[in-house]
């Protein structure tokens, strides 16, 4: 299964199966009116968003800062820019210069990072609760006072260059992955790598770095959420004091780019040097932020639940155990994402099999959901498992944090993604069906094959 919101686990027997069904019903029925109520919203005059949970099982605190920009923003050209941004915010001010900010974090016993993506690029810490000030204190210092300089970013452009051959040039599978956003999208930001094209990193320059920095990095455009053992109301008064000070930015207009509608099927063969072949599907579909019908993200989450959660889905147990023609199968659907995104399918072929085979197999699998309605059995099974998980991701608080921070970044709210469990509880069998059989045409198919060649 793609790397995706949602882990799915089994149980070992049908005892187990009754207690944990009926844990999970209740858990989270009173989890999901809990966590509507629990995170506490403030903003700043100057348009910072804070959010707050408390969750007070440990003395422990996770503070992030998310700035709606990634990679969807990006003009051919610059592509890469959020990202590259994204390492030289670790490269010091004048109040902390240099290597200060990592180096002051350690000193607390705190954790740093951060990460980009189409929608957003977020930094965090997660510490002991004591030390939350310090990081609002680095965090507001970092948000306008980056100093840039150009020998730093020589050194780290050429970093980001090779963390681009490592993860993506050098693996035939992420480099068809990438290739299938590529061809799948003509208009949408979504064409572009998040890490950027070679060729646009190899002309990046450090104003190109300013100006993204100095449009995108400011109060009015970022959300901080702090979840852990804390007082909201503390937590809000130290926002003021280290963030309302900051000037906002004009109000962004950021202009949306809404991928065309797809008139036929896309295919694209991948020649590379490669062990074993593999095929990457491609769907568009909709997602909460864009789906006229508010239930079909939920249904496409619980058809990608139905199809891969684990040993007793459908292709696993036709395509992997049964006919024997997958070593592996997969799906993934983001229903968080900004824009419409696709709901992705792969697989590698068994030994003995080919691609054909194996393509065949996977589209075989939706042609059964169109024409035949799921059963209650195996629909309330692969809720349970998608409700088991929310539920027991509350266990980490960096997690809450982040579902959070994804909601709000990408515009869904943090509201909506606290009716998850609720919204999945209420599809049926029909609306599965109706969304296979509205989104999974040929019109709406990028397929990316891996065609494994010789090393020279």
């Amino acid at each position: 299964m793609f790397q995706s919101n949602f882990f799915y686990t089994t149980a070992r027997n049908s005892l187990s199966v009754l207690f944990l069904v009926l844990f999970i019903q209740q858990s989270a029925q009173a989890q999901a009116t809990k966590n509507s109520d629990a995170v506490s919203e403030k903003t700043l005059a100057n348009g910072l968003k804070i959010l707050v949970k408390e969750d007070n099982r440990a003395p422990v605190v996770v503070s992030q800062i998310w700035y709606k920009v990634g990679s969807s923003y990006e003009s051919s050209g610059t592509t890469g820019v959020s990202h590259a941004l994204e390492h030289m915010m670790f490269k010091g001010t004048s109040k902390y210069p240099g290597d200060s900010f990592n180096k002051i974090v350690s000193r607390n016993g705190a954790e740093d990072n951060a990460f980009t993506s189409r929608d957003y690029t977020a930094y965090y810490q997660k510490m002991e609760k004591s030390r939350l000030e310090t990081s609002f204190d680095l965090e507001a210092d970092r948000m306008r006072n980056l100093l840039l300089p150009k020998e730093d970013f020589l050194k780290e452009i050429m970093v980001v260059q090779e963390e681009r051959r490592w993860r993506t040039e050098d693996k035939p599978q992420s480099l068809l992955y990438e290739q299938l956003y590529v061809t799948a999208f003509d208009n949408s930001g979504y064409h572009h790598p998040i890490i950027g094209w070679m060729e646009d990193l190899k002309k990046m320059t450090i104003d190109d770095l300013k100006q993204w920095y100095q449009t995108y990095y400011s109060p009015n455009n970022a959300i901080l959420v702090v979840v852990g053992d804390v007082k909201t109301d503390e937590v809000f008064a130290l926002a003021e004091k280290y963030f309302a000070a900051i000037k906002p930015f004009p109000n962004l207009t950021v202009k949306l780019r809404p991928e065309r509608k797809q008139r036929s099927s896309k295919r694209i063969n991948l020649l590379v040097p490669a062990k074993s072949p593999y095929i990457n599907i491609g769907f568009k579909v909709p997602v909460i932020n864009t789906a006229k019908e508010s239930w079909e993200p939920y249904a496409l989450e619980l058809m990608a639940g139905i199809l891969d959660g684990g040993d007793s889905t459908r292709f696993n147990q036709e395509l992997v155990k049964g006919q024997q023609l997958a070593a592996s199968a997969g799906t993934g659907y983001w229903s968080n994402s900004r824009l419409e995104n696709l709901f992705l399918i792969d697989g590698t072929p068994a030994e003995g099999k080919n691609i054909q085979e194996l393509e065949k197999a996977l589209l075989a699998e939706i042609k059964k959901l169109q024409q035949q309605p799921v059963s209650m059995d195996e629909l309330e099974r692969v809720k349970n498992q998608i409700v088991a998980s929310a539920v027991f991701e509350k266990d980490s608080i960096f997690y809450q944090a982040m579902k959070i921070g994804q909601a709000e970044a990408s515009g869904v709210g943090w509201q909506t993604e606290a009716q998850y469990v609720e919204r999945i509880r209420q599809i049926t069998p029909e609306q599965i069906q109706m969304v296979a059989q509205k989104y999974f045409v040929p019109n709406n198919m990028t397929v990316a094959v891996l065609d494994p060649q010789k090393q020279s």
